[in-house]
């Protein structure tokens, strides 16, 4: 199946190009799914007040927490994992798209600026892989300063805080150890999700 599709987009006579229009295509698909993670995550956002409250308040009694933050999120309406089974239900059509990218077809017999789709980074040390890793490292860079300003409260210096602000660089050494084909997938659709929730939390009320 994956390699009739590799032939199939490989058909159009621009891989490179087949691959970035293929994204997006899926993408604009699971457009709905993303739009209602982001209401969920904007209805828990308002209910964060409280349920910090409540955090303050249970401290010790964790059991007891997460009785009274149910309530509140029932009372509200609300799903405590809004944002979350969306999100869920996207992960079948990005299993298919990188096998897609990743698994022997002829989409990655392509090349993009003379390198094969199918190269690797580390066997190759290609140019074109340097503005690959460039421009994913931007785009990870702008990520992390939106996910900052939509912080509420000052985050605490720590392990997770610091993981935040270095796990979306790591769509760099996952380029740099899958085929061209995936990484030039991975800035499309990187570049499409910031694009798009930036533009979902500033439309949606």
């Amino acid at each position: 199946m994956f390699a009739d599709l590799g032939a199939a987009l490989a058909g159009f006579g621009m891989p490179a190009l087949a691959i970035v229009l293929f994204t997006i295509v899926v993408r604009l698909a699971l457009h709905p799914f993303y739009r209602a993670a982001v209401r969920g995550e904007k209805a828990k956002a308002k209910l964060a007040p409280e349920i910090q409250k409540l955090q303050k308040k249970h401290s010790k009694d964790l059991m007891k927490l997460s009785e009274e933050s149910q309530k509140v999120y029932k009372k509200n309406g609300v799903s405590m994992f809004a944002g979350m089974l969306p999100m869920l239900a996207t992960v079948p059509f990005f299993m298919v798209i990188y096998q897609v990218v990743t698994t022997p077809n002829p989409l990655l017999d392509g090349t993009l600026f003379g390198i094969s789709l199918g190269s690797h980074f580390t066997t190759g040390f290609a140019w074109v892989f340097f503005v690959l890793f460039g421009l994913l490292a931007v785009v990870a860079y702008l990520t992390v300063k939106w996910q900052q300003s939509r912080m509420t409260t000052t985050p605490q210096p720590g392990f997770m805080t610091g993981l935040v602000k270095v796990l979306p660089f790591g769509t760099i050494l996952v380029a740099a150890y899958l085929p061209l084909a995936a990484g030039l997938y991975l800035l499309t659709t990187t570049t499409w999700t910031i694009a798009e929730r930036a533009l979902l939390y500033r439309i949606l009320s």
